[in-house]
């Protein structure tokens, strides 16, 4: 029986191409991760890995293991995944995940009406990082998850809630800044920050405006963004602008000086979503989206907070 621990060192070998770094990636010792990866050469009696003055690489037998590697690391993975839904949904606990915002400023009516259905049920809130692919995948570590849509999937549920207006967020020192709105074939050619290679394509191209210019833009700021507090520090920096939620821009205008929103007129609106998978292995899953799906604010509440939200992204 090949030893899991050694699998996962392997993947992260190949990956990273050097010892050091996958060592610091796996929070172990490099002697450690170097004798584990030895055993497992040893258990299978070829070698995987050449060794050289600038790191690793993969040997014809190692090119060969790695696909099947990965495949037993991923099962074990989404296997301890399962568990710990199964975990939550015996403990009567639902992991609400999000992104941006707390649930409560931009869901409220959810999850009050979850409370009221589920009483005895436990509400854990997790930020989570920009989607990566798949998507379930990146929906492994929580129940549900609410933010704008990520990639469709086939085994995941998105269901979407409302479309929120998006707009512009720029430093002050932009010209941009000290208007109320722009039409967005004006901010095309704005330097807008970037994303990380992990991060959807389809989830990065909504905050650059890519389906409006057909393309990612030309100039971007050379950021490596994979959650939300990246996003933040992005924008602290002052060098680029970013779209978002109109639901998100007044709590970044409150949080971060020297910046501010402007409305973009034109620009497809952000869909807001909930997303789950479509089997859930937490009963307590099918409670919170009935309590989401009948969460209609009334036209004047929502006008109500809309112009609040607005008028703090101005300001």
């Amino acid at each position: 029986m090949l030893d899991l621990r050694q699998l996962q060192y392997f993947v992260a070998v190949a990956e990273e191409g050097q010892m050091t770094r996958a060592a610091a990636k796996m929070h172990v010792a490099q002697p450690a991760l170097s004798q584990a990866i030895a055993q497992l050469e040893a258990r299978l009696g070829v070698e995987l890995l050449e060794r050289h003055a600038r790191g690793v690489s993969l040997t014809p037998a190692g090119e060969s293991f790695l696909a099947k590697a990965r495949a037993a690391v991923a099962a074990a993975d989404a296997a301890d995944r399962t568990a710990q839904a199964f975990a939550r949904a015996d403990s009567g606990r639902l992991e609400l995940g999000h992104i941006g915002p707390h649930p409560q400023y931009t869901e409220p009516h959810a999850l009050t009406g979850f409370a009221a259905a589920a009483p005895r049920a436990e509400l854990s809130l997790r930020h989570m990082t920009f989607p990566t692919r798949p998507t379930s995948d990146w929906l492994a570590d929580v129940d549900v998850a609410l933010c704008h849509a990520p990639a469709e999937e086939a085994d995941v549920r998105i269901r979407v809630l409302r479309e929120e207006p998006c707009v512009l967020v720029v430093p002050r020192s932009n010209p941009l800044s000290r208007r109320d709105e722009v039409p967005v074939e004006e901010v095309l050619d704005e330097t807008f920050i970037s994303f990380s290679e992990a991060v959807q394509p389809q989830w990065s191209a909504f905050h650059s405006l890519d389906h409006h210019r057909g393309g990612p833009p030309a100039a971007r700021t050379g950021d490596e963004m994979a959650r939300p507090s990246d996003m933040l520090m992005a924008m602290t920096a002052r060098t680029g602008v970013t779209v978002v939620p109109e639901c998100d821009a007044g709590m970044i205008v409150q949080a971060l000086r020297g910046v501010t929103a402007v409305r973009l007129r034109g620009a497809a609106p952000a869909r807001m979503a909930e997303c789950s998978r479509k089997r859930p292995h937490n009963a307590l899953v099918a409670a919170f989206i009935a309590a989401a799906e009948s969460a209609n604010d009334t036209a004047d509440e929502l006008q109500e907070r809309r112009a609040a939200r607005a008028a703090s992204a101005r300001g």
